[in-house]
């Protein structure tokens, strides 16, 4: 009977992690779709002032995520991961729902860093917790549900972008956020079903030093380890960040024909491709009993698909558009990602590990785009794009050849 429980709770905390990731990243990509349109809302009209503001606000929100992920990282080894995974759900709730009540740029910028800073917690939290609930063997089927289902996130984000959500006043994208929001406040409901990691309780009760975080850089191996866990990452947010961000760019330079494209519908597409990819990589993980395999030939998908997606011969939209699904497809690992930096630290700086790692890859994103920028004006876009691409993906290879093999590793140790 306490087994069935236990499973029963084990379970229930797997569904609140994914939900809480669902909204996670519904209100990470929402502020991309809906920025420009929300900028108009409140009286910015001048395009090269969108601009300049729309990448503003991006900053803020990227440096909210950043501060957020040594935050919720440290005070997940030090009060809990469950706690921190609450925590975070509801500082990005109440950030979505006061986004919609901005008045002028710096209202925005404000929230958009607490915003930032509530989003950074929540995978990191959830992907620490079910790694330490779950039995060594299968713990990547729950990872590989809470990143699947959380990004769908973007897929209905989206689809509340698209549409004319204007309610009691307000402008449709000032409901989107509102609609975000909501959907965080009501996973409070189920927090009292779930459980806490066992090995962090018997963690706390050892009196060792937890949630250190440059005890992630007390030795040189501790320290390559962890940089190697982040440049894993790269990829992804090279291909999310660039190539589907500047998508209609890339379009018109490959001379795509039958229409212009939309880069909320790339975006949508490259999200489903993501939640497609992550659930086939984690099936991969368990069948062949290995991360580094599956991570290695994602990469190399990713770099063919990037190649096509640079240099290939002019298509109509909807190929074009196949592809953007491709691209979110072969960077679907994300989840094996952010399991591998779970596995390789002990339990007591596994939390600062977790979080602050992916917080770290989305930031790389903003050197990335810099670099791709500072490259356009003198060898073109396809050009920067290919060797910030090159560098991002050479940088992955090398770093998943340093990192051991987790797969069935047994977690509760100490660093």
């Amino acid at each position: 009977m306490a087994s069935a429980s236990h499973n029963k709770k084990v379970w229930l905390t797997i569904f609140v992690a994914s939900l809480g990731y669902f909204v996670d990243i519904y209100d990470l990509q929402l502020f991309n779709m809906v920025s420009k349109k929300s900028l108009a809302g409140i009286g910015i009209t001048d395009p090269a002032l969108v601009d300049i503001y729309d990448y503003s606000l991006f900053l803020w929100q990227m440096s909210g995520m950043l501060v957020g992920g040594l935050l919720w990282g440290i005070m997940g080894d030090r009060k809990g991961r469950k706690s921190i995974l609450f925590g975070s759900i509801v500082m990005y709730s109440l950030a979505n729902i006061a986004n919609a009540f901005v008045v002028n740029v710096d209202q925005y910028a404000v929230v958009r860093f607490f915003a930032g800073l509530g989003l950074a917690g929540e995978l990191g939290a959830a992907i620490t917790l079910v790694s330490e609930i779950m039995d060594k063997e299968k713990r990547g089927y729950g990872t590989m549900i809470i990143v699947s289902t959380g990004a769908l996130g973007a897929v209905v984000g989206a689809l509340v972008a698209l549409q004319d959500f204007s309610l009691f006043g307000l402008q449709s994208w000032q409901t989107s956020y509102i609609i975000g929001g909501v959907l965080g406040l009501l996973l409070l409901f189920l927090r009292f079903g779930t459980m806490e990691s066992g090995m962090f309780d018997h963690a706390k009760t050892e009196g060792i030093q937890r949630g250190n975080f440059f005890h992630l850089f007390a030795t040189r191996e501790r320290a390559l380890r962890y940089l190697a866990c982040i440049a894993v990452g790269l990829p992804i947010w090279f291909c999310i960040g660039i190539l589907i961000k500047f998508s209609a760019k890339f379009a018109t330079t490959n001379g795509v024909t039958g229409g212009d494209v939309q880069v909320i519908t790339a975006m949508m597409l490259a999200y489903i491709g993501l939640s497609v990819g992550d659930l086939i990589s984690g099936l991969l993980s368990q069948w062949l009993k290995s991360r580094k395999k599956v991570i290695a030939l994602y990469l190399v998908v990713t770099l063919v698909v990037t190649a096509v997606f640079l240099y290939g011969p002019s298509m109509p939209l909807p190929v074009f558009y196949f592809l953007c699904f491709m691209v979110g497809t072969a960077t679907g690992y994300w989840a094996l990602f952010v399991q591998v930096a779970s596995e390789q630290f002990g339990t007591n700086i596994r939390a600062t590990a977790t979080t602050t790692t992916p917080n770290f890859v989305r930031g790389a994103v903003v050197p990335m785009v810099l670099s791709y920028k500072a490259m356009e004006t003198g060898i073109g876009s396809v050009h920067s794009a290919l060797v910030v691409g090159g560098i991002a993906i050479g940088l992955a290879f090398l770093a998943l050849w340093s990192l051991n093999e987790s797969f069935s590793k047994d977690l509760n140790y100490h660093e």
